[in-house]
């Protein structure tokens, strides 16, 4: 089945851009980045910047919240083939224009890519390109709540994206 990315969430505050592979099933009927209440994506945002707070219930106070704290989003992909929401199902990737967006965003310096698929993904259509090389690209575990050999859960995930504030 074909699937499209959402626009990007991005303003001239942007200082970090996180990029996923393709939304999952869940996030992309509530038409929505990360729109899968066990993924783990706002809680991170909320434990780098909220000092202790919880999520805002409402999507667009989540967008707001990382839009405020200098955070982007966006997916590596455009457009594919996939059945399901597993990134190893993704097929005949298209890819985004990230150095476009970059371009017109100047005040990126990180690109947090949200999991192998994503770092992978942006590696190969750019890694060469002068507007991705310019920034620090850091690839982080996944914010999927499913269970790696190296990440459990939400805390040592945590642990590792708080790199991001040591930029």
């Amino acid at each position: 089945m074909n699937v499209n990315s959402f626009p990007p969430i991005v303003d001239a505050r942007s200082r970090i851009l996180v990029l996923g592979s393709m939304p999952g099933v869940a996030s992309l009927q509530a038409h929505q980045y990360y729109g899968n209440a066990r993924n783990y994506l706002w809680r991170i945002v909320y434990g780098l910047f909220g000092g202790g707070r919880e999520p805002d219930e409402e999507y667009e106070g989540r967008i707001t919240f990382a839009l405020e704290n200098g955070v982007a989003l966006w997916d590596v992909i455009a457009s594919c083939e996939r059945v399901g929401s597993l990134d190893s199902n993704i097929k005949l990737a298209i890819p985004n224009d990230i150095p476009g967006l970059l371009a017109v965003y100047p005040n990126i310096e990180v690109l947090a890519c949200n999991g192998t698929k994503s770092y992978s993904e942006l590696m190969k259509h750019f890694g060469t390109d002068p507007e991705i090389r310019l920034r620090k690209v850091l690839r982080m575990p996944s914010t999927s709540p499913i269970p790696t050999r190296d990440y459990r859960g939400l805390d040592d995930r945590l642990q590792v994206w708080r790199t991001l504030l040591d930029k």
